[in-house]
């Protein structure tokens, strides 16, 4: 059982691992401002998924080592992640019952609540000013995300994770 237990969790940090790379690959600037959420996307498969192994703790701690990749104010990211994970955490059961399609407009509302609160902490900390390009985000990680919760969820089962 222990040996599961490892698997599990390597299998999930491997998956969040690939995602903050994601996170900060850059792409050239005319595609830059439609790059998915990677990271939310994946943390709140997780937290849908398996709400045992991969929860608000997690999504903090993704979230403190994504301000650091990114040089951003420590605990921006991490703000940002932790209210829209227990969003989902706590709805897990409602949100398994939704079909893939209802799940990435839930996930939709989800990226907007995070960018909002990446835009405040930002807004907090130096004068920013609000692109109407910031959030086109929104759109392309609602387009990704049934290939996202697909391909997470044949890992999940290949491995047998649960």
């Amino acid at each position: 059982m222990r040996s599961f237990s490892l698997k599990g969790r390597l299998v999930i940090a491997a998956s969040i691992l690939l995602t903050l790379i994601l996170s900060i690959l850059p792409l050239p600037d005319m595609i830059a401002p439609f790059r998915p959420d990677w990271l939310l996307m994946t943390l709140i498969y997780w937290s849908i998924a398996l709400p045992h192994r991969a929860n608000v703790g997690t999504a903090f701690f993704a979230g403190l080592v994504l301000d650091i990749l990114l040089g951003s104010v420590l605990g921006m990211h991490a703000l940002a992640l932790v209210i829209p994970i227990y969003i989902a955490a706590s709805q897990f059961q409602r949100m398994r019952n939704y079909s893939v399609w209802q799940q990435a407009f839930v996930v939709g509302a989800l990226t907007i609540l995070n960018k909002l609160l990446i835009l405040w902490a930002a807004y907090m900390n130096r004068d920013v000013q609000l692109d109407y390009q910031y959030f086109w985000s929104i759109v392309s990680t609602m387009v990704f995300w049934p290939w996202i919760f697909l391909l997470l969820r044949k890992c999940r089962r290949q491995f047998a994770l649960s």
